[in-house]
């Protein structure tokens, strides 16, 4: 149960993020605020990291395969787009979109078992789930 919470946080927090670096935006550039975004995240995770966990810091190279470590690359096209879709969209109907977005590339990352996922059965009721978070979508923008 405390997972349902944590994602919830999640969702929250991103989309009030989205709004936050769409500001930034504006007063500065689209890659200067991701920057900056990029290096604030980086700070309050070496701050978390110094008063919670102390493992060893560099142990993260330790990751096999080796291209799991461009997730940080990821961060910053992830901070673009946001951005970018929120301005173009405005928040709520950017937001319903990466959420589907992630719902149906991570289901795909579950059925095919890519990058270490563990690989599960395909589920017509999943699909049916996804068919009705995209109609929600269709409905969402129907004028």
């Amino acid at each position: 149960m405390i997972g349902f919470f944590i994602a919830l946080l999640s969702g929250a927090l991103m989309s009030i993020q989205g709004v936050f670096n769409t500001q930034v935006t504006k007063a500065s550039g689209i890659w200067a605020a991701s920057a900056f975004v990029q290096l604030s995240a980086f700070a309050v995770c070496i701050i978390a990291w110094f008063i919670s966990e102390r493992s060893p810091l560099l142990s993260v190279f330790r990751v096999e395969p080796k291209y799991m470590l461009l997730g940080g690359a990821f961060g910053a096209f992830i901070t673009y787009t946001v951005i970018k879709s929120m301005e173009m969209l405005g928040p709520a109907k950017a937001v319903m979109i990466i959420v589907i977005s992630q719902l149906i590339v991570a289901y795909l990352l579950e059925v095919t078992g890519l990058f270490g996922v563990e690989k599960q059965p395909l589920s017509g009721r999943k699909i049916l789930g996804m068919a009705v978070a995209v109609a929600g979508i269709i409905i969402f923008k129907w004028k």
